[in-house]
């Protein structure tokens, strides 16, 4: 096996092992050519937890998608015909984008560039910047082999953003979205080579033609980041917030809520797989010095859709309500706890981190992220079936394994106290001080 698979396979949660594997199995099967790459190599290659796994195909990538999707139970994201791109969220929560290799071409005056097939040595060399522009083989004859055409890798080692070709700036200028994303992100600083393209970008006023069905999906990404302060921060110097609202200007840009956010997510252990809508967070923090009318005019602009807005909205309401709920004098053992958070939303856990000022539900959502949830996930399945002989499966086996969490959590011994220190024996009588060395 390769330097670069055990590499893969060590960054990968169990739930995205056993896709990519599957994956392999099912390109395998119909004889196409699959790559794992962009956004999955760039996190693996630079350390950093996978977020979403990208599979290019040699081909189209449609059959292998829905084969994958009907046979291990995943459902639709989004789908974009131009681009043949398909993306699923399977169970695990393991998001996957399945595309075609293809270069984008110049289209006529004033149309959207024109899609089509290529090798994916072609797809590599016109992506957006150097560390997105590398793949893994996952095929059988090449199974390891890295591809590497614009020396990504070596750009991950520098640590810095690097445009994967000259014009790359000029050919999509959304790219600088994209690009100040990632610099806050892995702490990289632009190339002097790419900062001298995006410097002309702005001087010549490209940065204005954004289109504005770019603006909305690239405010969702912002709101996923750990460190959106910083970016909100580069945004707003480099005059580029105001694109997605004339509202984000100066003091209106609320850091200090987004620093509280990212404050709030420090109590999260990354391998719980705990979920929020951070859609929810980002956009009543981005939104809370706004007036009613500024607020409609970003819904309208961004197309955000009504599930979010009203995600958003309630977010305060929700959360001081399940607060109640939390300090409870009721809820007396760790069982109760972790049964009352466990199906709470995510995101209204992380809004009473950042504001709640009951110590008592600081402490028991901290308790329930940073213990609850790891204990409740060691339960195996044969363990539960070793003490109640009911099988996995059976209707009764998910409340008997309730049961076996709840005892587990509720017979977890207390704290010992520290032992008191012995006291120092006086002088005299055999009783000597040592002077300290």
């Amino acid at each position: 096996m390769s330097d670069y698979i055990f590499k893969l396979e060590s960054h990968l949660t169990n739930s995205q092992f056993k896709l990519v594997n599957a994956v392999q199995a099912a390109a395998a099967e119909a004889n196409v050519s699959v790559f794992l790459a962009g956004g999955a190599m760039r996190d693996v290659l630079g350390g950093y937890p996978v977020r979403d796994l990208d599979f290019v195909v040699e081909g189209s990538p449609k059959s292998l998608a829905k084969g994958l999707q009907k046979s291990l139970h995943g459902e639709v994201v989004s789908t974009d015909d131009r681009k043949k791109s398909i993306e699923l969220r399977f169970p695990g929560n393991v998001t996957a984008e399945f595309a075609m290799a293809k270069v984008e071409k110049p289209g006529r005056a004033g149309s959207k560039p024109v899609v089509v097939p290529a090798t994916i040595h072609e797809d590599l060399k016109g992506r957006d910047f150097t560390i997105n522009a590398i793949a893994l083989s996952l095929n059988k004859a090449s199974r390891g082999l890295l591809l590497d055409p614009t020396n990504g890798l070596a750009d991950l080692e520098r640590r810095e953003i690097h445009t994967a070709y000259s014009q790359a700036l000029y050919d999509d200028v959304s790219r600088i979205l994209r690009m100040w994303r990632f610099s806050v992100r892995m702490s990289f600083p632009l190339s002097e080579r790419t900062r001298s393209q995006y410097e002309n970008v702005k001087e010549a006023s490209l940065h204005l033609k954004i289109p504005q069905e770019v603006l909305g999906p690239e405010l969702m990404r912002m709101a996923a980041e750990q460190n959106p302060a910083e970016l909100l921060r580069i945004l707003d110097e480099e005059k580029i917030l105001p694109l997605f609202s004339p509202a984000l200007t100066g003091a209106k840009v609320n850091l200090a809520g987004m620093q509280k956010l990212m404050k709030a997510r420090t109590n999260i252990p990354f391998e719980i797989g705990f979920t929020a809508n951070d859609a929810s967070l980002f956009l009543y923090l981005l939104t809370q010095k706004f007036s009613p009318k500024e607020k409609v005019a970003l819904i309208k602009k961004m197309g955000i859709d009504k599930a979010t807005v009203t995600g958003w909205q309630q977010l305060e309401a929700k959360s001081k309500k399940l607060e109640k709920v939390i300090k409870a004098p009721a809820l007396k053992k760790l069982s109760m706890v972790y049964k009352t958070l466990k199906d709470a939303p995510g995101e209204q856990l992380v809004f009473l981190l950042m504001n709640s000022n009951e110590r008592i539900v600081q402490d028991r959502i901290k308790n329930h992220l940073q213990k609850l949830i790891g204990m409740a996930q060691e339960v195996t399945d044969e363990e539960v079936f070793e003490a109640t002989k009911i099988a996995p499966g059976a209707p009764k086996f998910a409340k008997a394994k309730d049961d076996f969490i709840a005892k587990k959590l509720d017979s977890r011994p207390r704290k010992l106290p520290e032992p008191e220190p012995e006291p120092v024996p006086p002088p005299g009588k055999g009783g000597k001080i040592l002077a300290r060395v």
